[in-house]
């Protein structure tokens, strides 16, 4: 199982020390994965409903640092770790740039990129921000990632799509990683599996969205199963499909109880390790965990705690 962590890229915490003291002491403790969010530009007024909380109300404006930038910076402060995107809005960004920059800290970090994607829930911020309609968000993404491979493999990449086209061009470098980075599909809705089952090297569900819940593992076996089927009917091996899990509500130190049950990974340390432990026995072998506490000495110490304490137990 690998471990990852958020980069604070919101709020007060989101600095440059921050940034190099969180990548610096989680390569130290042996994470193997740096996250960091997508959005633009924070609408004042959001009517569109968040996916992943109850009452579906997201935070308001503050300091938001632009994702592919700020994995440019840690790429520069780190040498080992993995940067994944999570996850990149694809229709935020136009496709050819987006392939470029994408390739570009692929090289530069010597094949460290993970690409999470997914399509995005809030509407005022694709129209601040002039993207397709947001109604055809679900067909944008999949032809940016068709694109998105048609750049990063072909010798002459041409593509004639219907919101993008491209030929007779020269794109240069291509990624180190062959055939090019992973791209990790989000989302937990039946179009996001038919998704992953189509374009993903990954499915990459949040446990936390009320509407499609994946919070424990004989759901998350359910979400599987489906993607499976998808995959086959389309002629693709299921086998090619790895598993993540992000949970971002995560407390060793006290259970949240929810319907009666203790939520998964929160409780004490040997619980929320059998937690992991029953999620990689379904499949999943990367898990991204939320360590965000108010100060980052408070984050860390939650980092340490799980490296120190939880990880041990989780791999015995």
């Amino acid at each position: 199982m690998e471990f990852g962590f958020g980069a604070p890229s919101r709020g007060s915490q989101a600095t440059a020390e921050n940034l190099s003291a969180l990548a610096a002491r989680g390569q130290e403790l042996g994470f193997d994965i740096i996250t960091v969010s997508d959005h633009v530009v924070i609408p004042n007024n959001i009517a569109s409903r968040y996916p992943y909380s109850e009452n579906g109300q997201f935070r308001g404006a503050e300091d938001y640092l632009e994702q592919l930038t700020t994995i440019a910076y840690l790429v520069g402060r780190t040498s080992d770790i993995r940067l994944l995107t999570s996850v990149l809005v694809l229709p935020h960004r136009e496709p050819v740039l987006t392939a470029k920059m994408l390739a570009t800290i692929d090289v530069l970090s010597g094949g460290r990129l993970i690409v999470g994607c997914g399509v995005g829930w809030m509407r005022e911020e694709f129209e601040a921000i002039g993207t397709p309609p947001y109604e055809e968000r679900g067909a944008v993404s999949d032809e940016y990632v068709r694109a998105f491979k048609e750049l990063w493999t072909s010798d002459e990449p041409a593509f004639d799509g219907r919101y993008t086209s491209f030929s007779d061009i020269s794109f240069l470098p291509k990624p180190v990683q062959k055939p090019h980075p992973p791209i990790w599909v989000g989302g937990e809705s039946p179009p996001a599996l038919r998704r992953a089952a189509r374009h993903g090297d990954a499915w990459f569900p949040i446990g936390t969205n009320p509407r499609h819940p994946v919070r424990d593992p004989d759901q998350f076996a359910e979400y599987v199963r489906r993607i499976h089927e998808y995959a086959e009917e389309i002629g693709r091996d299921p086998s090619e499909i790895d598993l993540a899990y992000s949970a971002p509500w995560y407390n060793d130190r006290e259970a949240t109880m929810v319907d009666g049950k203790r939520q998964v990974f929160t409780g004490t340390p040997d619980q929320v390790a059998g937690d992991i432990k029953a999620f990689e026995d379904v499949g999943v072998r990367h898990m991204m965990l939320g360590f965000q506490a108010d100060t980052l000495e408070g984050t860390l110490d939650r980092m340490e705690r799980f490296a120190n304490e939880v990880k041990p137990l989780a791999e015995r």
